[in-house]
C-alpha cells in the first residue's frame, strides 16, 4: 500500500495556487519539474493554474488518482478528506498543520477527525504537520521549498526518515552541497497512521535503499517491541542510523510541542536501539560520517587496529581516540617487526603506530600497507595522510582505492586545505572514507565494528 506514496502513476494536489511564495504553488512547481504522472490542481477558486486544468473537488478529477496532497487550513480538512474517500483515493499525504501539535482541544479533534474518516474508509496518511516525500526515482516532491532555498540531492543509496520537517529539509541542503547521494526522504509529523516502523519495512525491502538514517522523537504508545522486531530484521540486510532526539526531559517537552511526539525514557530508547541493532548517532556531522563508513566498507571480523601515519603527533591521537572507543590497538608483533625493519629508514618507528615520519612519500605507504593489510590479526587500518609532507604525491591515494580487495576497513585522517579537500575529494568519490580529526574517524569506526558484531551475533542465533 505504501507505494502509492512513492511510486504514483497519478496526484492530486488540494491547496494548488498559482500565488507566488504560497505552500500550493511550490508543491504544484516541484511536481511539475520532476513527476512523470499525470498532476491535477484541485482549488475551487480556479479554472487553470500554470497551464494545467483546476478542478473545484477531487470529485471532478476523471480517471483514478493514486495520491493526494493537501495543503489548506486545518478546518477544512476534514471535508476534503470525505471527498477523498468517495473519489477512492487510498494515499494521502497532509502537509497542513494546526492540529494536536497546536496543544489545543480543536486541533486534537480535527486531528480524531480525520483519523476516524481514513480509518473508516481504507485510506493512508503520511503527516499531518510534515514536510511528506522526496523522491529521487518517481519525482514525488513535498517538500515545499522551492530549489533556490533548499537543494536537492542526486540520487544515490540512503534514504531519510524524519520526524522534523526542517531538519529533513537542512540535511537534504547539506547533502546536495557535499554531493552525497539520496534515494528518498520522508517527513511523517504527528504520524496520525503512517509512522517510523511503517516506513522502515518499506525501506527495507526497498532495493533503491542501501542505508537509512532516523530522526526519531518518540514512538507511539504500544509500539516498542514491533520497533525493535522490524528494525531488527532491516538491521540485519542495510544499516540503519538513528539520532534520537528528546534526550532529556526538557528535550522531551519541546518534541510533545513540535510534533505531539512523546518522547519518552531516553534510557529505554538506548537499550531498544542496542537491542534492535540500530547505530545510534549522537550529533549531526556523526550522522553523515557513520553514514559514509558503513555504506562503504567491509564488516570488521574483529577489534584490532593498526594505525600507519606520517605524523606521530596525530599517531599518537589516533592511538588515544581508538583506545576510548575500546579498540585493541596492539603492540606489533615479532614477525611484522622484523618485516617493518627490513624495508623502512632507521628512522621510522615499527610500533603501532606505525609512523613513517615526515620524510615519508607514496613508495613507503603503499609498501608497508602491502605488508599489512593481508595478515589475520590486522582487522582495520587508520591511514594517517597529513598532505602537506613533500613526498605525497598521490599514489598512495590510488593504491588505497587497489587496496579494498583486501575487505578491510581503510579510514584515512587527513587535515588541510585545497591540498587535502582535492584529495579527500578523491578518495571519498572512490569508496574510502576520510576524517578530519582521530576522533570522528574512531567514533565512525566503533559503528562499523558495533554493527558488524550486530550481524555475527544475529547470524548466528539464527543458525
Amino acid at each position: 500500500m505504501l507505494n502509492k506514496f512513492f511510486e504514483p502513476r497519478s496526484v492530486a494536489i488540494i491547496g494548488a495556487t498559482p500565488k507566488p511564495g504560497k505552500v500550493g504553488r511550490v508543491i504544484l512547481e516541484n511536481f511539475m519539474k520532476r513527476f512523470k504522472g499525470r498532476i491535477y490542481p484541485v482549488n475551487p477558486k480556479y479554472d487553470e493554474i500554470l497551464g494545467l486544468k483546476c478542478y473545484k473537488n477531487v470529485k471532478e478529477i476523471p480517471g483514478e488518482v493514486d495520491l493526494a496532497v493537501i495543503a489548506i487550513p486545518a478546518p477544512r480538512v476534514p471535508g476534503v478528506m470525505k471527498d477523498i474517500a468517495e473519489k477512492g483515493i487510498r494515499a494521502v499525504i497532509i502537509i497542513s498543520g494546526g492540529f494536536r501539535e497546536t496543544g489545543t482541544e480543536e486541533g486534537a479533534r480535527l486531528e480524531e477527525e480525520i483519523k476516524k474518516i481514513a480509518f473508516e474508509n481504507g485510506i493512508r496518511i503520511l503527516g499531518p504537520n510534515c514536510l511528506g516525500i522526496f523522491d529521487n526515482w518517481s519525482g514525488v516532491d513535498t517538500f515545499f521549498l522551492p530549489d533556490e532555498k533548499m537543494k536537492r540531492p542526486p540520487r544515490g543509496p540512503i534514504s531519510f526518515i524524519s520526524q522534523s520537517g526542517a531538519f529533513a529539509s537542512a540535511l537534504l541542503d547539506w547533502m546536495a552541497h557535499h554531493k552525497i547521494g539520496l534515494s528518498r526522504s520522508i517527513s511523517y509529523g504527528n504520524k496520525i497512521d503512517v509512522d517510523d516502523i511503517d516506513l522502515l519495512e518499506y525501506l527495507g525491502k526497498d532495493d533503491k535503499t542501501g542505508l537509512i538514517i532516523m530522526y526519531l522523537e518518540g514512538l507511539k504508545p504500544g509500539r516498542g517491541r514491533l520497533f525493535i522486531d522490524i528494525a531488527r530484521k532491516v538491521s540485519m540486510e542495510k544499516p540503519i542510523i538513528i539520532y534520537k532526539a528528546g534526550k532529556t526531559s526538557r528535550g522531551g517537552l519541546a518534541a510533545a510541542s513540535h510534533t505531539a511526539a512523546l518522547a519518552g525514557n531516553y534510557q529505554l530508547y538506548k537499550a531498544a536501539i542496542k537491542q534492535a541493532g540500530l547505530i545510534e548517532a549522537l550529533s549531526f556531522d556523526e550522522i553523515m560520517d557513520l553514514a559514509k563508513t558503513l555504506l562503504t566498507q567491509p564488516l570488521m571480523k574483529g577489534d584490532r587496529v593498526y594505525i600507519v601515519t606520517d605524523a606521530g603527533g596525530v599517531g599518537v591521537m589516533s592511538t588515544d581516540a581508538l583506545t576510548m572507543q575500546g579498540f585493541n590497538v596492539p603492540r606489533t608483533p615479532g614477525d611484522l617487526r622484523d618485516k617493518l625493519r627490513e624495508m623502512l629508514p632507521p628512522h621510522c618507528i615499527v610500533e603501532n603506530p606505525i609512523d613513517l615520519t615526515g620524510d615519508a612519500d607514496d613508495d613507503r605507504y603503499i609498501k608497508v600497507l602491502e605488508t599489512l593489510l593481508p595478515r589475520n590479526d590486522v582487522d582495520a587500518v587508520i591511514v594517517v595522510a597529513l598532505p602537506q609532507i613533500p613526498g605525497l604525491k598521490g599514489k598512495l591515494f590510488d593504491y588505497l582505492i587497489h587496496a579494498k580487495k583486501y575487505g578491510k576497513p581503510i579510514l584515512v585522517i587527513m587535515i588541510g586545505s585545497e591540498e587535502a579537500e582535492k584529495f579527500k575529494e578523491y578518495l571519498e568519490d572512490n569508496g574510502i572514507p576520510v576524517f578530519e580529526s582521530p576522533e570522528r574517524a574512531a567514533v565512525a569506526l566503533r559503528a562499523l565494528y558495533e554493527y558488524s558484531m550486530f550481524k555475527e551475533k544475529y547470524r548466528g542465533s539464527e543458525g
